[in-house]
């Protein structure tokens, strides 16, 4: 959740869509507990076991391998007794219990329940099966993302709980659509200074009006607009400090209005209302209306003997007076609105709470420090107990899980050929054959490598297509834009047989490829422009040819006539029938056969040619 009020709502116009390169080679911190949760709607869609596993198994894969990613893993750690008693009175609200007498102990925290933390600890033995960091944080895991990217050790954090730029993120991505040419929804705090001129101790004073993960109610009679624009009135030094002195009701603003008040109750006579110079009622400008019947006035500009001209519907006078008496009247206005804002924040108990203020300004949510030098490490997958771990949870077959792993192995074997060129071969099967094409997957570009395998280790990987498939030729450039399960399942690497030989085919980045291949790369590249230079030479001969067959000598000399150039299918159909004709006049004995001979289809005439046409 986060903000209350539809925050995200109020962000949205200001998010930034970036293509799939946009977190490679990057660190990028995940709310692992955001993942789970989404695996209810996986229920829902596709009846699956452990929905939780098979979404940590394929997006951890997807994110490593297809976008590049290096993440961070981050769970949820003991809840704060605000939190928890949060989380009871939602519960309790969907319940139609009333939740205002509801407390929780001091000290004492409320766990989650116990299906929620077997979820998360078989899903943090998998990412460590797979060599990924995971870190646990004091209290919430959106917190310990934001420090992270707070400080430098990650560039981003995916998350959908709001609070988290509360807590000092920089740059939160807030939805994951693997399917599109633009995957990642993108929040930067720099466009939230500049296009809504707030700052992080505005946001957490809109928290606390109303409402968030610690206080569901906020404040009661304040909602997102209104106290967007309270918090704007301040800057961001002494927000906070202004809702404590409004609290307590030493607010300066508060005493200008009563102040204002008072004086127009106790000097009606001073006030500006009755101070306004006298208007007339025909024009609506300074002066009588009988000063204005005998000479028009200097605003109306019309002729002496004409008079003013009357006012029309919705006049506003702009004389001095009129324009400073609506501007004492909008201030005035303001002041209110203001003076009944902090008469509602007034009237609220134990309000603002200093617990929760102090929590979203805390820099220390994970078990190190800054000065320790946070070190964050990624390693091999350890690939048998791994096999054998969802073997036991999801029943998948060893070859299964093997096939399904290898776009992470690749990269990571990727990358350390680009740094280490010694590694021969991937998996320890498969060594490096050829590049067979560019793939166009929803805008993006990657190369389709082809491994041969070297060793006959049997029942490693499933055949996911057969030989007489592999023997169809393939084109250079391919473009897919098919949609996946609701479970981001990548499709599986392809594999055939040629010869007696296995080979592998896999989707890898260009820059990977380049870096661990150059001069493959290098050759795929030339070979590409040799063929596209004999295919543009032999279109080039084709015209040529097709252009000598259709020139007609007369071309050469006369410019055609319009009717003769665009030759349409009812005068091929007229000289047909026209030979029709002739033939069937030559073979007539009887009548006028010579004269019939001698007609021809340019004198026929156009009732004739019709029928003709038509028969």
């Amino acid at each position: 959740m986060g903000v209350g009020g539809k925050f995200w709502d109020l962000l949205k116009p200001y998010a930034r869509h970036e293509g799939p390169d946009y977190l490679r080679e990057k660190r990028v911190a995940v709310d692992l507990s955001y993942w789970i949760v989404q695996h209810e709607t996986a229920i829902k869609a596709t009846h699956v076991r452990k929905p939780h596993l098979r979404l940590t198994f394929f997006r951890t894969i997807n994110l490593f391998s297809k976008f590049g990613a290096l993440p961070v893993f981050v769970v949820d750690g003991t809840p704060s007794p605000l939190k928890s008693r949060a989380r009871i009175a939602r519960f309790f609200r969907f319940s139609g219990v009333d939740v205002s007498g509801l407390l929780v102990a001091e000290g004492v925290s409320s766990e989650r329940n116990k299906t929620f933390l077997k979820c998360v600890q078989e899903c943090v033995e998998l990412l460590e099966l797979f060599g990924m960091p995971v870190l646990k944080a004091n209290g919430e895991a959106e917190a310990l993302c934001a420090q992270l990217n707070a400080e430098g050790h990650v560039d981003a954090c995916i998350t959908a709980d709001s609070d988290a730029f509360l807590f000092g993120a920089k740059c939160v991505i807030k939805c994951v659509k693997p399917n599109t040419k633009e995957p990642f929804e993108c929040y930067h705090i720099s466009d939230v200074e500049d296009c809504l001129d707030l700052k992080r101790k505005h946001l957490i004073a809109i928290s606390l009006l109303v409402g968030n993960d610690h206080d569901l109610n906020g404040v009661q009679g304040i909602g997102l607009e209104k106290a967007l624009r309270f918090v704007r009135s301040f800057s961001e030094d002494e927000i906070l400090n202004q809702l404590h002195e409004i609290a307590n009701g030493n607010s300066p603003s508060l005493q200008i209005v009563s102040k204002v008040v008072d004086e127009i109750m106790l000097c009606p006579v001073e006030s500006p209302a009755m101070s306004k110079t006298s208007h007339c009622s025909l024009c609506g400008h300074p002066g009588s209306k009988r000063a204005h019947f005998k000479s028009s006035c200097e605003y109306c500009g019309t002729s002496t003997s004409q008079g003013c001209t009357r006012k029309g519907e919705g006049f506003k006078c702009n004389c001095s007076s009129c324009n400073k008496g609506r501007k004492e009247k909008e201030q005035q206005k303001h002041e209110n609105w203001h003076a009944k804002v902090c008469n509602k924040i007034s009237a609220e108990p134990n309000f603002p709470n200093d617990d929760i203020i102090q929590m979203y300004l805390c820099n220390k949510h994970g078990n190190f420090t800054a000065g320790d030098g946070l070190c964050l490490s990624w390693r091999c997958p350890d690939i048998d107990i791994l096999v054998d771990f969802m073997d036991f949870h999801q029943h998948w077959e060893p070859s299964y899980v093997r096939q399904r792993m290898l776009p992470m192995l690749s990269t990571i074997y990727l990358r350390e050929i680009a740094a280490k060129p010694e590694k021969s071969m991937l998996y320890g099967q498969y060594v490096f054959d050829s590049i067979q094409r560019v793939k166009i997957r929803y805008g993006h570009q990657s190369y389709v490598i082809r491994w041969r395998k070297m060793t006959s280790t049997a029942g490693s990987i499933i055949l996911t297509n057969s030989a007489e498939e592999s023997d169809k030729p393939q084109e250079e450039i391919v473009e897919i834009d098919e949609f996946n399960d609701h479970l981001d399942e990548d499709t599986a690497p392809q594999i055939h047989i040629d010869d007696g030989c296995c080979f592998l085919l896999t989707d890898e980045n260009m820059e990977l490829i380049h870096g661990a291949f150059p001069e493959e790369v290098e050759r795929f590249l030339h070979e590409k422009e040799l063929k596209a230079s004999k295919r543009r030479k032999g279109s080039g001969f084709k015209n040529e040819g097709s252009d000598e067959k259709s020139e007609s000598p007369k071309s050469k000399r006369v410019q055609l006539k319009l009717t003769e150039f665009y030759q349409s299918a009812k005068v091929a159909a007229i000289h047909t029938k026209q030979g029709d004709l002739a033939n069937n006049s030559e073979n007539q004995e009887d009548g006028p056969s010579k004269e019939k001979k001698k007609v021809s289809g340019s004198n026929l005439p156009k009732s004739v040619r019709r029928r003709l046409l038509f028969m």
